[in-house]
């Protein structure tokens, strides 16, 4: 049988499908977690980062005009890329130029 949304139910159903969380917390009832369920945990508080390409990243900072920069993040916009890639590609295509 299945049962009926909290939403639907009738203040005696809703108190009778939620008595258990009327309950104190009990650290009896609770367990350790198996190595699985540990590595689950990791997984999800691990950060989630940056995707590695290559050898990795470098931050720089650089001196760009204003103007150009808001060109330059138009172009990205309107390509569908982040402002590092759009200058990433640029600089491999330079250098592949030299």
């Amino acid at each position: 049988m299945r049962k009926k949304p909290y939403w639907e139910m009738t203040p005696a159903e809703l108190a009778e499908a939620t008595k258990q969380f009327d309950e104190p917390f009990v650290v009896d009832k609770s367990r350790p977690l198996s190595p699985a369920e540990q590595e689950q945990w990791k997984r999800i508080k691990r950060k989630r980062g940056r995707p590695r390409n290559g050898q990795g990243f470098q931050r720089v900072s650089i001196s760009i005009e204003r103007g150009l920069l808001k060109r330059a993040t138009a172009l990205a916009k309107k390509r569908r890329l982040s402002r590092s890639q759009l200058f990433a590609q640029m600089l491999e295509r330079a250098l592949a130029e030299e």
